[in-house]
C-alpha cells in the first residue's frame, strides 16, 4: 500500500514560518526581575536540558540560564543577562530545540 502525497504542508501553508523560526515566538517573551522567559519545544530529559544550558552558556551576555523541564511538552526558559534574543533563538535552534510562541 502506498501513502498518498501530502500535498499541504503546515510549513509552507504559513508565510511566517515554523513556531521555531517564526517572529510570532519572539514576540510572546516575558520580561521579569529573573530575566527573560521564552517558550521551549522539544525536551525530554535532563540530558536535552543541558544541552540547551551548554548552548546558552556559551553567548556573550549570557548570565545564566534555567529551564523548567516538561518533558514532551512545553518547558519555561529564563535567561539572565544582555544576550540578543535572535542570539538565544540561534542557539536554542542549535542545540536541536525551538522556541515557540506562547
Amino acid at each position: 500500500m502506498q501513502t498518498p502525497p501530502r500535498t499541504e504542508l503546515p510549513l509552507t501553508a504559513s508565510a511566517s514560518g515554523c513556531g521555531c523560526c517564526s517572529t510570532e515566538a519572539t514576540r510572546n517573551l516575558r520580561e521579569n526581575d529573573a530575566g527573560v522567559e521564552y517558550n521551549l519545544e522539544g525536551l525530554t530529559c535532563g540530558g536535552c536540558v543541558a544541552s540547551v544550558q551548554r548552548a546558552l552558556s556559551a553567548l556573550d551576555g549570557v548570565d545564566a540560564a534555567t529551564i523548567d523541564l516538561v518533558p514532551g511538552g512545553v518547558s519555561r526558559l529564563t535567561v539572565t543577562g544582555s544576550a540578543a534574543i535572535s542570539a538565544v533563538r540561534d542557539a536554542v535552534t542549535s542545540a536541536g530545540y525551538c522556541l515557540t510562541a506562547s
